[in-house]
């Protein structure tokens, strides 16, 4: 009975979890929402309810190329994986074609993935299952999940990561549907910038805390949640200057929530 009852409260805990992270995917029509917060968000739910040990995302950037957006971590290894699969790679592949590309050995593919197999592995990742974030025949990004292990995705958690991308992809697309595509196309050109903005952040607080960039990102998300202030805007005064980078470190916290 004391098995069960553990079972039962493990499985409560878990469908809360899931509850709670499809009500804050589809949480997207406020006015200050911030779309690489969100993506984050994304990214760090699929780790957590999925049992693989990194995500990521990359986003169309509207002129036929493809970029990096969002990760469960920023630390530098897994920011290269990613970078490295907007020119070679599941992801690259997902997003042409619109459906999921896994792969169970990135050490054997060579001949698929010639450049990023190995980088992957470099990396410390041995398999792959990128996910298309799309609606309809309209394909946004992808959503791409690593292991450590040369093991497939379960089936299930592959499942769940599609409606979790689904559900990120319908909140990106209607979250200004009054402002038509055209305008929805330039808040993820904004995107991708302020991502941009958020790695030199990130290099100004990793210089002046002696941190990695890592606990940079940690720092400076941490900041702008507890100042409820937007991730993008906080990047750019620390990128600027106008926002001196040992103020961050001072803040009172016990640590940045990963």
């Amino acid at each position: 009975m004391r098995r069960e009852g553990k079972a039962d409260s493990m499985s409560t805990a878990r469908d809360q979890q899931l509850a709670d992270a499809f009500v804050s995917l589809a949480d997207t029509l406020v006015a200050d929402f911030d779309v690489l917060d969100f993506l984050g968000m994304l990214t760090e739910r699929a780790v957590e309810l999925l049992g693989v040990d990194a995500a990521g995302v990359i986003l169309s950037d509207q002129r036929g190329g493809w970029r990096p957006a969002a990760g469960s971590s920023e630390h530098a290894t897994l920011v290269e994986v990613f970078a490295a699969q907007t020119e070679q790679g599941p992801c690259l592949d997902c997003v042409r074609t619109g459906t999921s590309v896994s792969s169970t050995d990135l050490a054997e593919e060579h001949d698929r993935w010639p450049e990023f197999g190995p980088a992957a592995v470099s990396a410390g990742f041995r398999s792959a299952c990128a996910l298309p974030m799309r609606l309809r025949d309209e394909v946004i990004g992808a959503l791409t999940l690593l292991n450590t292990a040369p093991v497939p995705v379960d089936e299930s958690a592959i499942a769940l990561g599609q409606a979790l991308a689904d559900v990120a992809t319908i909140g990106i697309l209607q979250q200004r549907t009054i402002r038509q595509h055209d305008l929805v196309s330039e808040q993820l050109q904004a995107t991708l910038h302020h991502r941009t903005v958020v790695e030199q952040a990130k290099g100004v607080l990793a210089e002046v805390g002696g941190v990695d960039m890592h606990v940079a990102f940690l720092t400076l998300r941490h900041y702008a949640r507890s100042h409820r202030l937007r991730l993008s805007d906080v990047a750019h005064e620390v990128a600027a200057g106008a926002l001196n980078a040992d103020a961050l470190f001072a803040a009172p916290t016990d640590s940045p929530r990963p």
